[in-house]
C-alpha cells in the first residue's frame, strides 16, 4: 500500500504541501495540486478518512436536515449542496425532519453524534429558543429559509413575502380581480409570509380579501386539488389562482382542467419555487422563482469559510424571489 512518504517523493514536494492537498484547508498552487494529485493516481493511494480526522479534529462530514427527502424541491437542495462539498473534498450525511419537532431533534441529536463538523438545518417545528440553545452549546449551524434575529448571520433566506406580492400583482397587471388563493400550511412562516404578500398586493389595487377566496392546503399536490375545487365551488367567477408552490399548482391545473375549464383562458395558475417540472406541465406554469439550489451553495459556503477557513467572500445571506412567465397566465 502507498504511503503519503511515497507521493511526497514522487511528487518533488513536502509532506506539508501532500497534507494541504489531501486535507484542501490551505492554499497551494494549481501546478503543485495537479503534481500530487497525479503521484496519488499514479500510486493508487487513499487518504485514511479515520486517520484524517483524529490528526485534524475534524469528520470533514456536513450533517444536513430537510423537511423531506422526496420531490423536485429537496432533490435540488440536496444535489447542489453535496456537490459543492464533494468538491471542497467534504462528505454530506442527511436526514429528514419531516416538519416534525420531535423528529426535527431527533435528527439533530443523530448528526451531532456523528462528529459532524457541522450543520445545515431546513428545520421549521423547532422553536427559535431552541435553535439559540443548540447555538449556545457550540454546535455550528447554518439555518435554511428560516430568519432566526439574534441568529441572523448565519441565516440564508428567501424573501417569502416579495414572492407572495409578485405572484399576486403578476395576476393583477394581467386583468384579473377575482383572485383565489391556495397557501401551505399557516404555522409555517414560509406560507405566512407568501400569503402576506398576496394580501398587500391586493390592498394595492383597492381589492378587499374574502375568506371564500383562501384555501390552505398542505404544500402537496392533493392540496391544490382539494383547493381548486373548493375555491371554485365557492365562487364560479374566479378567473385566477395563486399556489403557494409549484406542486399544489400541479394538482390545480389537474383538477381544473378534469372539471372541463380550459387553462388558461378560463382560469389562470400561478405557483411557486419554479421546480423542474414546472415547464414541462401544459400549459407551462407561469411562477415564482425560488433559487433553492443557490441558495443552498450559499449554505454550503458559509460553512467553508466559517468552518474549515476558507477564504470566501460575498456570503449572500437574502436571497430576492422573482416572476418566471410562461403560459399559464392569460390577460383579461
Amino acid at each position: 500500500m502507498a504511503t503519503i512518504y511515497e507521493v511526497s517523493k514522487l511528487a518533488g514536494v513536502s509532506l506539508a504541501t501532500v497534507s494541504r492537498v489531501i486535507n484542501n484547508n490551505a492554499p497551494v498552487r494549481e501546478a503543485t495540486r495537479v503534481k500530487v494529485l497525479d503521484a496519488m493516481d499514479k500510486l493508487g493511494y487513499h487518504p485514511n478518512s479515520i486517520a484524517q480526522s483524529l490528526a485534524s479534529s475534524r469528520s470533514n462530514s456536513i450533517g444536513i436536515v430537510v423537511s423531506e427527502l422526496n420531490g423536485p424541491f429537496f432533490g435540488t437542495l440536496l444535489s447542489d449542496i453535496e456537490t459543492a462539498f464533494r468538491r471542497a473534498g467534504k462528505h454530506v450525511i442527511i436526514a429528514a425532519g419531516h416538519s416534525d419537532e420531535r423528529l426535527e431533534k431527533e435528527s439533530i441529536a443523530f448528526l451531532k453524534s456523528r462528529n459532524c463538523d457541522a450543520l445545515i438545518l431546513h428545520v421549521e417545528a423547532v422553536s427559535d429558543d431552541y435553535l439559540r440553545q443548540l447555538n449556545e452549546s457550540g454546535t455550528p449551524f447554518v439555518i435554511l429559509n428560516r430568519f432566526v434575529d439574534s441568529l441572523s448571520d448565519r441565516c440564508v433566506t428567501l424573501n417569502n413575502q416579495h414572492g407572495g406580492y409578485l405572484a399576486t400583482q403578476h395576476l393583477l397587471r394581467n386583468g384579473h380581480r377575482k383572485i383565489g388563493y391556495i397557501s401551505g400550511p399557516m404555522w409555517k412562516n414560509d406560507a405566512e409570509q407568501r400569503y402576506l404578500g398576496h394580501l398587500r398586493a391586493l390592498a394595492e389595487y383597492g381589492i378587499e380579501s374574502k375568506s371564500s377566496l383562501f384555501y390552505e392546503g398542505d404544500f402537496h399536490e392533493l392540496g391544490g386539488v382539494k383547493g381548486v375545487a373548493a375555491l371554485l365551488h365557492a365562487d364560479a367567477e374566479i378567473t385566477a389562482i395563486v399556489c403557494a408552490n409549484d406542486e399544489m399548482a400541479a394538482g390545480a391545473v389537474t383538477t381544473a382542467r378534469e372539471q372541463g375549464l380550459t387553462l388558461p383562458d378560463d382560469l389562470s395558475i400561478v405557483g411557486f419555487d419554479n421546480v423542474n417540472f414546472s415547464h414541462y406541465m401544459y400549459p407551462k406554469l407561469t411562477t415564482i422563482d425560488y433559487p433553492i439550489g443557490g441558495m443552498g451553495v450559499m449554505a454550503a459556503r458559509w460553512v467553508l469559510k466559517h468552518i474549515y477557513q476558507q477564504k470566501l467572500d460575498n456570503i449572500q445571506t437574502v436571497f430576492e424571489p422573482r416572476v418566471i412567465e410562461r403560459d399559464s397566465v392569460h390577460s383579461i
